[in-house]
């Protein structure tokens, strides 16, 4: 029999004595059995418990974020899926806002790597004060219908590139762990595109990208089985009755089964803590030990394709750091990133990602200049301690939000307004020494675009907020703006006539520039009510 039918033939076997276990504990936690309120009761309510869930399965956590902190001011939060694939849905934490902020865009790449997006619940609830927060929501292979196609590594970068278009431009991504890899590699196909679209920053946590470095157990496990016994030993068929029946996968059981021997005597000691805890009355400690590991053991299952493909290309053949690596046909050159600004983030005591793996991005980005990279090691943290826990948001957020604000394009522009105001002759500068100029790459033309971007058109007059997204022509070739619903040849020529040509300028209209562009060229309104930012948004992602 199969390993993954003998796995679910055990777990249909037990739910029984799970049953059975779970009822035995209701009845001694009765209130009115005399049995309740004697030691020997208490011990087998508690036995029952512990039974119960380490022989359950457990489903797919919810984020449980209904509201968040604003500027003092305590906003409801709504989940709302934005865009969806078969293997992913991209969740928008919607905050209830009174009045319209210029937050920034954050794209969070939750790691697929056999937990829930989930994981990352206090990465969210860090970041949702200051940012406009995204997170990839990544779907359960067993549950994806094998009609559905494959989904390898190249898919992997193709949805990240494609939610990033989703955005639009000035968005700021975060990778947490496995995704740094991907995202990096993302990025630099965006830049060697000349993508109008590629990110204003991009923040790499704990991500193993040049496992080379400081390697750890997970490691030289990789490296001293070689990838033909990863494929004859941890891939298997999904069996009936999941969705996926068929699909080729590595099970989450697998991955958790992993996980747990590297600590193994650790979560032996929590279940026994759990335990005494429980006979002790003690509600809080045994309330936290269900909040962990009904998120800890919670997996889901990877496509084969896609585990595979990661074990060889970023483990065994560190195709990235040597400069092997392609995107399809598409060589992935780092050394093109330009644009994008590069913050590394690691922990002391990480033994899952070794201390300098995640750094090595910054010896990759050749062509991007010291004042855009930024890297932190967090102290006396291990793996999960980067991206969550109390030091993550007392130390690390704060600095990953002062690092994608001071890297935005509005604050590139500002920094370029002022360079241009002191070397003008009839400036402040004029009377003193002229200063250094900048490197161009530190202020880059707005909407992440490419370096011979063209200047604003002359009509945009200082101080105007379209000052920021206005062309003189062009990018290329222009979009068909028509293909938006309520505009028309008239309104695309005067779109144009603006300087506005592309889907992208749209889709990054703010509340200002709204107004400002309603008031110039008498829309009446017709932005909002016909929903051209959401139409342009859609329509981006088709750009090439």
């Amino acid at each position: 029999m199969p390993f993954y039918h003998l796995y679910e033939f055990n777990h249909a076997a037990m739910a029984p004595f799970r049953a059975a276990a779970d009822a035995t504990r209701l009845y001694f936690q009765n209130p009115f059995n005399p049995l309740t309120h004697t030691q020997m009761g208490r011990q087998i309510a508690a036995a029952c418990e512990v039974m119960e869930r380490t022989t359950r399965r457990y489903g797919k956590p919810e984020f449980g974020l209904p509201d968040t902190v604003v500027g003092g001011v305590r906003v409801p939060v709504r989940e709302r899926v934005v865009w969806g694939r078969p293997f992913c849905n991209l969740i928008h934490f919607e905050r209830a806002l009174e009045r319209p902020r210029r937050d920034p865009k954050v794209l969070i790449v939750a790691p697929m790597s056999g937990h829930y997006a989930t994981l990352l619940r206090g990465t969210v609830e860090a970041m949702m004060p200051r940012a406009d927060v995204y997170i990839t929501d990544w779907i359960d292979a067993r549950m994806v219908p094998l009609a559905e196609g494959k989904f390898d590594l190249d898919d992997y970068i193709d949805y990240i590139i494609s939610m990033i278009h989703f955005l639009g431009p000035d968005t700021h991504v975060v990778a947490v762990c496995q995704p740094s890899v991907p995202v990096l590699a993302a990025v630099a196909v965006m830049e060697t595109r000349n993508d109008p679209y590629a990110p204003s920053t991009m923040t790499l946590m704990g991500g193993p990208i040049d496992t080379r470095v400081a390697p750890t157990a997970v490691n030289d496990l990789a490296m001293s089985k070689g990838i033909d016994w990863f494929r004859r030993n941890v891939i298997m068929t999904v069996p009936f009755p999941h969705p996926g029946v068929m699909r080729e996968v590595y099970p989450g059981f697998l991955q958790l089964s992993g996980f747990m021997s590297m600590n193994l005597d650790r979560h032996l000691i929590a279940h026994r803590d759990f335990f005494q805890h429980l006979v002790k009355g003690d509600g809080d400690s045994a309330e936290k030990h269900r909040e962990f590991y009904d998120e800890y053991l919670a997996v889901m299952d990877l496509t084969a394709e896609f585990y595979l493909q990661t074990v060889e290309t970023v483990f065994i053949d560190h195709s990235l750091p040597r400069g092997t690596m392609r995107h399809g046909d598409t060589p992935v050159d780092c050394s093109a990133i330009r644009n994008t600004a590069l913050l590394t983030v690691e922990g002391e005591k990480d033994d899952i990602t070794g201390r300098g793996q995640t750094r090595a991005a910054h010896d990759l980005c050749t062509s991007l200049p010291e004042d855009m990279k930024a890297h932190y090691e967090q102290p006396n943290v291990g793996h999960y301690g980067v991206f969550n826990g109390s030091r993550f948001r007392a130390e690390i957020a704060p600095r990953m939000i002062d690092f994608i604000l001071t890297h935005s394009q509005d604050n590139r522009a500002r920094v370029a307004r002022a360079a241009a105001a002191a070397a003008s002759p009839s400036g402040p500068a004029a009377l003193a020494p002229a200063p250094a100029p900048a490197p161009a790459t530190t202020a880059p033309a707005p909407a992440a675009a490419a370096p011979d971007q063209p200047a604003r058109p002359a009509r945009a007059a200082k101080g105007d907020p379209l000052d920021r997204i206005l062309l003189a022509s062009p990018q290329g070739v222009a979009d068909d703006l028509k293909a938006i619903t309520g505009v028309g040849p008239k309104l695309e020529k005067a779109l144009n006539g603006a300087g506005i040509f592309h889907y992208w300028q749209i889709a990054g209209l703010t509340a200002a520039q709204i107004e400002e562009l309603d008031a110039r060229l008498d829309f009446r309104g017709r932005i909002a009510r016909d929903n051209w930012i959401e139409q342009a948004r859609r329509l981006a992602e088709t750009v090439g």
